[in-house]
């Protein structure tokens, strides 16, 4: 077990280890073993055998991609196109709506997509005044792949009816719904570009898409309507009409003069006569959707994106999931106005699976809207696949809310086995942003490794046991049947009990919640790395590689080449690995920005006539192939919870701070939240000090933990002044006696940051401060 020292368990396993116990759990679980599943084993065996595939263990082994130059800067392409880029799933299938039609013609009567029935609504009043909604949800009721299309067939040519015409941008505001993907269907058939826009999108940022785009048509929900689309209609002069997607109310009083709001369903009833009219269809290479991105380093920037860039980019990811088909069963609550999203929905839709929607709020038994003895979505959907990404914008604002905190408490079992349940424990302030599911994963582990070293020594032991057992036989290809069933099958019901595969894109897990989520979820962890600007594709691992940290290797529609940053100092030359900045080729590389020509230039086409796109990411590529993230070439990190963090933004506004003569931000992607070195003016922290009793010299003020605290309360309010978002305020700080100067090699001559020396100087504080959390 070496290669998991990083596991908390292996200590206790040291310390508690009974030879006579362990001799009876391995003849417990080797009899099972042998027993139930051996002969399913061999036939699997001989038919991977007959198929070429050989074992989990040795597929993971293998190499998964190799530059085609035989140059370590590559480009890298996977072993199944090392020839030529696969750009699309059938052939003749070359846009969006022909996906849709090709499945509803193969799987006409199948469920598509499904939404929960609300039978109650109710008011739950807390112990301490609060009220929140409740609900008690029924079952999915499902549209056929056949009746969906109709629907959007009818939506589209209403929208026609209503004035909306081919190449001319329409917009949608709207959250996760099956209305989203028939609305967006209705738009590909019509070969209307779909401008998408964050539901969590400030004001201006709606408004600066809307003007940008120049749209007339926009779709949305009352919701967003009434509580943040009606406040801007006055600053988007072109908008005429307003579709809403909910059926009540029929009515829409008190709106602009100019602006109509019309019901999707009054919008089908017009198209219902006009739905086998006449209309042209896209071509591969007209825009399919103008995706803005979140934002958070300026305005948000529309991503041009095509037919067969889209078609490309779900090409790639489905050739990374085994066995996708019609049995499957995806849930559908991260935003479709990502590109992961929609494509990932895509992807069921090109396979004939069931997406079934669910909400954050929703999720789980113990999420926030479910009534307590009720079930959540996912008990009642059991998914088989779903997607853990922590990817810019899935957080969720929560107003004065209980969180589904997945706190994990072990109960006694027979044979001192542990049992693992659910409970609902944090209280999150009104502005907090929430990662569900990510946050989730984290929490959920740090709650069940806290309670295993509070067991008893016999309950520890056993649950070490399991664990690191398991972890063994997945690292050498194995299943582990009883494990599964009597230790970790509470844990899968959270999320079903049927998720065969978890996809995490955008920001890294860490290893020991990847390890975590193999272990108790019983199913791989495939990590993808992907930009709105390459439709979300670039890499994904392999579903039988349990390696951590890294994100696989290239998809079949995509390349990979290292480009030298010499001021980095990372170079394809480096050993023993290759290493610079990430620049991923292929069709599925997108047109660029809407116009916006200035932020182009990380767009380019080789002599072959290929785009590339040129990341900003540092990483690695290792012997087999697979991708590593190893540093970002700008002062921009993206937290664990996937926002995006300019440094120098939140430095720039926190300098204007009197208190402030210096500041250094500091974030990586495996946290939450961002910390910061402060060198304080002397002035300004004595008369602070003063107005709080606090005292010292100054060398002792700046390492009093009173005195950061006060620090960092002022540091915060002038954070909010000048209007950061909360993730981009620094959380934690350290306070420095002494200036950064170029004698002290922290700054440059120019006295510009010299981030990694700084980095290296306050290693320990870091540790501190994110120790702590």
């Amino acid at each position: 077990l070496s290669n998991h020292s990083h596991l908390r368990l292996r200590g206790a396993l040291k310390e508690d280890l009974n030879p006579v116990l362990l001799l009876l759990f391995q003849v417990t679980v080797w009899l099972y073993s042998v027993l139930a599943f051996l002969p399913s084993y061999l036939f699997s065996s001989v038919s991977e055998s007959d198929a070429g595939l050989g074992s989990e263990q040795e597929r993971a082994q293998r190499l998964k991609a190799q530059s085609v130059t035989g140059r370590p800067a590559g480009p890298y392409r996977a072993m199944g196109a090392t020839k030529r880029l696969v750009s699309s799933l059938h052939p003749g299938v070359d846009t969006l709506d022909k996906v849709f039609e090709d499945a509803s013609r193969r799987f006409p009567d199948r469920d598509c997509l499904g939404t929960r029935e609300v039978v109650m609504e109710e008011d739950e009043r807390q112990n301490n005044g609060k009220v929140f909604k409740k609900v008690i949800l029924g079952q999915y009721r499902w549209l056929s792949y056949a009746e969906t299309h109709k629907a959007a067939a009818r939506f589209g040519s209403g929208l026609a009816a209503m004035g909306q015409r081919a190449h001319n941008n329409i917009a949608i505001f709207c959250e996760t719904r099956a209305e989203w993907v028939i609305a967006a269907q209705a738009c590909f058939m019509q070969n209307f570009p779909l401008v998408t826009l964050y539901s969590t999108l400030g004001g201006p940022a709606i408004t600066h898409g809307l003007n940008e785009t120049e749209v007339s048509h926009i779709i949305t929900s009352r919701e967003l309507l009434e509580t943040r689309l009606k406040f801007i209609l006055l600053e988007v002069p072109r908008l005429q009409h307003i579709i809403v997607v909910d059926d009540t109310p029929t009515k829409w009083p008190g709106y602009p003069r100019g602006i109509s709001v019309h019901n999707m369903a009054t919008v089908q009833e017009l198209g219902t006569n006009l739905e086998n009219g006449k209309h042209t269809g896209p071509m591969p290479s007209d825009i399919a959707v103008i995706m803005y991105t979140s934002g958070s380093t300026g305005v948000p920037k529309g991503v041009m994106i095509s037919h067969s860039n889209i078609i490309a980019g779900i090409t790639g990811m489905a050739e990374r999931i085994p066995n996708l088909g019609e049995n499957d069963t995806y849930i559908g609550y991260l935003p479709l106005a990502h590109v992961l999203e929609l494509s990932a929905e895509l992807v069921c839709v090109a396979h004939g699976c069931r997406i079934g929607y669910s909400s954050p709020q929703t999720l789980a038994d113990q999420s926030t809207k479910i009534k307590k003895g009720s079930k959540g979505d996912t008990s009642v959907l059991q998914p088989t696949l779903m997607a853990a990404v922590p990817v810019r914008h899935t957080y969720i604002q929560y107003c004065q809310c209980r969180v589904a905190n997945a706190a994990c408490v072990p109960h006694q079992l027979p044979l001192s086995l542990l049992y693992l349940t659910c409970t609902q424990t944090q209280t999150l302030t009104p502005t907090s942003w929430f990662l569900l599911f990510v946050e989730i994963m984290d929490r959920i582990y740090k709650n069940v490794m806290t309670k295993v070293e509070e067991m008893s020594s016999a309950q520890r032991t056993l649950f070490t046991l399991a664990y690191n057992y398991k972890l063994e036989q997945l690292s050498q290809g194995r299943s582990t049947p009883l494990c599964d069933n009597l230790v970790f099958k509470k844990v899968r019901s959270l999320l079903g009990g049927k998720t065969r595969v978890l996809l995490s894109g955008g920001a890294p897990l860490s290893a020991a919640t990847q390890r975590f989520m193999n272990v108790c979820f019983c199913c791989p962890v495939g990590q993808g790395y992907g930009l709105t600007e390459t439709c979300g594709a670039g890499t994904i691992s392999e579903m039988w590689d349990y390696s951590t940290g890294r994100v696989g290797g290239p998809l079949i529609c995509s390349e990979i080449k290292l480009k030298d940053w010499v001021e980095g100092g990372y170079h394809s030359t480096d050993t023993p690995n290759p290493q610079g900045e990430i620049l991923i080729g292929g069709p599925n590389v997108t047109m660029g920005y809407y116009k916006n020509e200035a932020k182009n230039q990380d767009f380019f086409v080789d002599d072959n006539g290929q785009r590339w796109f040129c990341t900003g990411d540092i990483g690695e590529v290792h012997p087999d192939g697979c991708l590593k993230i190893i540093d970002r070439k700008k002062d921009l990190v993206k937290l664990q919870a996937g926002e995006y963090v300019s440094l120098g933004k939140v430095e720039a506004m926190l300098k204007s701070c009197p208190l402030i003569d210096n500041i250094c931000a500091y974030a990586n992607s495996e946290e939450m939240y961002v910390i910061g070195f402060v060198v304080p003016n002397q002035k300004h922290l004595l008369s602070l000090a003063e107005q709080y009793c606090i005292r010292g010299s100054w060398e002792e003020l700046c390492n009093n933990a009173a005195m950061e605290g006060v620090v960092l309360q002022v540091i915060t309010e002038a954070a909010l002044s000048a209007q950061l978002e909360r993730f981009e305020i620094p959380r934690k700080i350290r306070l420095s006696p002494d200036p950064w100067t170029p004698e002290t090699g922290l700054v440059t001559d120019a006295f510009k940051l010299k981030r990694q020396q700084l980095k290296s100087k306050y290693q320990d504080d870091i540790e501190r401060m994110y120790g702590g959390k």
